[in-house]
């Protein structure tokens, strides 16, 4: 896939603005940002950094606080990509703070269980993965990488990344088109955090 066209297409979407963004205004900019920045990642372009955090900082001005923890996931995510070191930690207290990890939801918890990862709290973060597991609203490949990333266990991260991999390429849906496994990298760099390297699956959805 030609990426360029795709990425500027949406960097010019992000350009636009007509009078006061509201909230989901706001949560929709983000949106277009990092797709942008996922296009610019899939061509080894440095300036994917720069668009991850542009979508991190609108998704994080258009929060209103209740349950909206899609938005600091995103931010989460976007800043590990952009290896932004600071704003991950900022962003992941900020999840925290909100009161991710006594959420009911499982995107909360989710959202709790990246920020803890982030910050090296490996035993909190196994704690809140592990009530991920055996739910049928929250994909348990992912579940699964997040406990097992939590303590540590090679094999079992090792089946589940290439599940999640596998997950993106089957699917027919993605953020604004962009066809990119984000969820993969951003498990494989806090894997990493925990020093578990492993090399991701080949795959097109993969930079």
């Amino acid at each position: 896939m030609d990426w360029i066209p795709f990425v500027r297409e949406r960097q010019s979407r992000f350009a636009e603005q007509h009078g006061e963004l509201d909230e989901r205004s706001l949560v929709r900019k983000g949106n277009v940002a990092y797709a942008a920045a996922l296009g610019l990642l899939m061509a080894r372009d440095p300036d994917a950094a720069e668009w991850f955090g542009r979508a991190a900082a609108t998704w994080r001005e258009s929060w209103q606080g209740g349950e909206s923890w899609g938005r600091p996931i995103g931010a989460i995510k976007a800043s590990l990509l952009a290896r932004d070191e600071p704003a991950a930690e900022q962003y992941s207290q900020w999840a925290l703070d909100a009161g991710a990890a006594r959420a009911e939801s499982p995107i909360g918890r989710y959202a709790a269980t990246l920020a803890l990862l982030v910050l090296a709290r490996w035993a909190d973060a196994r704690q809140v993965a592990d009530t991920l597991r055996g739910r049928d609203d929250f994909p348990q490949d992912v579940a699964g990488a997040l406990a097992y990333i939590s303590a540590h266990d090679v094999v079992g991260y090792a089946e589940a990344i290439e599940s999640v991999v596998e997950s993106f390429e089957t699917r027919t849906e993605y953020l604004e088109d962009a066809r990119v496994a984000d969820t993969a990298l951003v498990l494989d760099l806090l894997a990493r955090r925990r020093g578990i390297e492993l090399d991701l699956p080949d795959s097109d959805v993969l930079p």
